[in-house]
């Protein structure tokens, strides 16, 4: 069950280190974000497609580059990060059966 949490978390960090250095690097190839960040293309080109889909980035002739909603989408980001994690936070059994003790 927490398997696939861990598995999308996982995922959620390449694509947020890729659309990273979409914007910092902006435009930017496949072949230059794989070679940077390890990851193999096949990967790296999911994640693009991903972040594409969700209107972050577009493609461009000299590569990746951003839209108009990814300055918005980064200004949210923290934020629901924060979220998500004092949720989790909440779900911890171990240390609600501590606090019952």
């Amino acid at each position: 069950m927490i398997d696939r949490l861990e598995k999308e978390v996982d995922m959620l960090e390449r694509h947020l280190q890729v659309l990273k250095m979409v914007i910092e690097s902006e435009p930017i190839g496949i072949v230059k974000m794989s070679n940077e960040t390890g990851y193999p293309h096949h990967k790296v080109r999911y994640s693009l497609r991903v972040l594409e889909e969700e209107n972050l980035i577009e493609p461009s002739s000299q590569g990746a580059i951003t839209t108009e909603r990814t300055e918005e989408f980064v200004a949210e980001l923290d934020d629901k990060i924060d979220d998500i994690g004092s949720k989790l936070d909440d779900m911890k059994i171990s240390e609600t059966a501590e606090a019952e003790n």
